[in-house]
């Protein structure tokens, strides 16, 4: 079971569940997590990879990480001195499909089409 933050724990029983969905949702509400969160749906990598993908220093990636690790969206593993990082649940790609269709109707998920939105 992935590690919850701390901010869950505050309300009450009957809307823990809902507290988790939204730790997950505010986990992937950011461009770079996002970016992070496509680039391990595509395979297994280490924060050096990420970095280079999202374009900030190892301690901004790492916090992202961190982040996104706590509301259970990634899952980590020790090879030698490297983390490598995964996505827990590739579904989790059903609500930025919603998203995007949020934003377009025409939008049915695919990164080229978002940049192709007028």
């Amino acid at each position: 079971m992935a590690i919850m933050p701390s901010s869950v724990n505050r309300y009450p029983k009957h809307l823990a569940v809902h507290a988790r969905k939204a730790a997950v949702i505010k986990a992937l509400a950011h461009p770079a997590r996002l970016a992070i969160a496509e680039a391990l749906a595509k395979r297994e990598r280490c924060v050096c990879e990420l970095q280079e993908i999202v374009g900030s220093d190892m301690s901004t990636v790492s916090k992202h990480l961190k982040l996104m690790k706590e509301a259970g969206v990634v899952a980590d593993r020790k090879v030698g001195l490297w983390v490598h990082y995964r996505l827990r649940v590739p579904r989790v790609f059903r609500i930025l499909d919603c998203a995007l269709n949020a934003i377009h109707p025409a939008v049915r998920g695919t990164p080229e089409a978002v940049r192709q939105l007028p």
